[in-house]
Formats: structure tokens, sequence, C-alpha cells
């Protein structure tokens, strides 16, 4: 009976060279984030708010009211209909973009491997977000968050996000809903919420989106998994190990038990297809074998993430 060795379909280690080439990154920098909600920021920046301000881009007038500030009268409406009415303006504030990543060990696996993929996607997003002058947070996490970048802005913290994501290597278990909400807990301003992992979780996915969802935060997962996983090249008796606990499962591998495996792959990607539609989040699957930079500069635009 063969044992199945998770370096077959290969592994973080095998893959080298930067996260992001200097053609994508000429490629991308024309992109920015897309955020489907009016999102509140903290200091003047170049995202919209819901937020009555004084900036430039005017919104709207109201009457006016005692101890108003007399330079916003519109004295133009008052010539005409001798009505005093106060300008009002849209103030123009931060973005927050917030990307986390599933380093845990079932990551590591495939050939493009899952983790090299998601980390890629997390520098992808991470510099057009810093490149539009959103702040833009990173969180690395397995069974807790492990590790986080704290929210900066300007194409000048792109060289220290780059080095964050470099170094982190994959290992431990999965636990989504522990990693997110610790993240959600000390990240509390509202932004555009990217997750991207493998979502093999077997306590499920369910609370890490709600506890993103329920903060109002703009969600977008994306599952990254391998062609292996998509379509395991297994045949015969083998021993299955499980990368993050250890259990060792003997199966003999047949078409019907494939056929299965699919069905129930088929119905998980479905089943979290379906729960982020009905809260109102993004989502997308995605195989490594896609080449990465058809997946920014065309799937992640058809879903409405960057723009």
């Amino acid at each position: 009976m063969d044992e199945v060795a998770l370096d077959q379909a290969g592994t973080f280690a095998e893959e080298q060279g930067p996260l992001l080439d200097q053609g994508l990154l000429a490629r991308i920098s024309r992109l920015d984030i897309a955020a489907r909600k009016l999102l509140q920021g903290k200091m003047k920046g170049e995202k919209r708010s819901k937020k009555r301000g004084r900036s430039v881009e005017f919104a709207d007038h109201r009457p006016y009211a005692a101890g108003d500030d007399l330079r916003f009268l519109d004295w133009s409406i008052y010539a005409r209909l001798d009505r005093l009415m106060v300008k009002l303006f849209l103030e123009e504030e931060d973005q927050h973009v917030y990307v986390l990543v599933d380093a845990s060990a079932s990551m590591d696996y495939g050939r493009p491997n899952k983790l090299r993929y998601a980390l890629r996607a997390a520098a992808a997003l991470s510099y057009i977000g810093l490149v539009n002058m959103n702040r833009v947070g990173v969180g690395v996490f397995s069974s807790a968050l492990d590790r986080t970048f704290r929210p900066e802005r300007g194409r000048r913290n792109l060289r220290k996000l780059l080095r964050f994501l470099e170094e982190t290597r994959p290992g431990g278990r999965t636990d989504l809903a522990a990693a997110c909400k610790r993240f959600a807990l000390e990240h509390p301003r509202r932004g555009v919420v990217v997750l991207i992992s493998d979502f093999l979780d077997r306590s499920g996915y369910e609370d890490a989106v709600r506890y993103f969802v329920a903060r109002r935060m703009d969600v977008f997962c994306l599952q990254v998994l391998s062609p292996q996983e998509l379509d395991p090249p297994l045949a015969g008796d083998l021993k299955l190990a499980d990368v993050e606990d250890g259990d060792v499962t003997e199966i003999t591998v047949s078409g019907p038990l494939l056929a299965a495996y699919k069905r129930n792959l088929a119905a998980l990607v479905g089943g979290l297809r379906e729960f982020c539609h009905r809260r109102g989040a993004r989502f997308l699957s995605v195989s490594t074998a896609m080449p990465f930079e058809k997946l920014v500069v065309e799937q992640l635009r058809l879903q409405g993430v960057v723009k």
C-alpha cells in the first residue's frame, strides 16, 4: 500500500522568486480597489464617504440654521429665491483595505503551490491599495492570527509589506473563525476585507465571514485550490495523511470514489458561494492553474474587486 506524501503535489519551498515582477506591477498600477459601500475613514484621503465635510465635491443643500458657517451660504440661491441655503460637500476620507492570508499547513500543497499563489494575490491587492493611497493592513493566520502588518498608506510602504509577506511560512491547523474574530477586533474601522484561503476548515467558514459582515465590512472571499485537489491524480490502494492533524486513512481509489469526492468538493464550493452571496459578500473560487495575471487583471475585475 502506497503512502501519499504532500511533496508529490508540490510544496511552498519549491517555488522561489519575487511575489510581483515589474511587468505585472506596470499592468496593475492603473487599477484601484473597488468598494461597493461608501466607507468612512478617519483622515481626509482619497475615498468618498457619506460624511458631510468641507471638501471640493458639492453634494446638496440644506436650509440655513443659526450658527452655520456663513462661508458656505449659497448666495446665488438667495438672489433667486430669497432663501438662505447652506452648501453641503462630500468629505474625502481614507479607505481601509484589509487582506487576510491563510498560511495553515493545508495551504502548502499543489503545483502551483496554493500558499505561494495566495501570497501573490495578497501582494497584488496590497500594492493596488497602496498606490491609490488606501490604508492597507495585512494578517497572516493558521489556528490563530499569527502576524499582522498594521495599516499603512502610500507606495513607499510597498517594500516593507512585500518583505512581511515573503517572510510567511506555512504551518499549523486552520481556524478561520478564531483568526478572523481576532483581526476584526483589532481592526474595527470599516473597510474592504479580502479573505484568501482554501476554506478547508473542519469547523466551517460561516463564523469567519459573519464577523466581518456584522461589522459592515465590504467582504470578498477568494478560495484558492490546486489542480491536484480539483482532479486528484490518484489510483489504487493508498494511505492518506492529513497534513494538519496527522490522521491517516487507508483507501482504495476507484472511479466512484473519485466521483463522490468531486461532488463533495463542488458542494463545499457551492455552499460557500451561496453563503457569501446571501450575506452580501463577494466570492471567487480559483485554481492555481489559472495564470496569475489573468486572476488579477480579468477575474478580480469581473468580480468587482478591482476597477
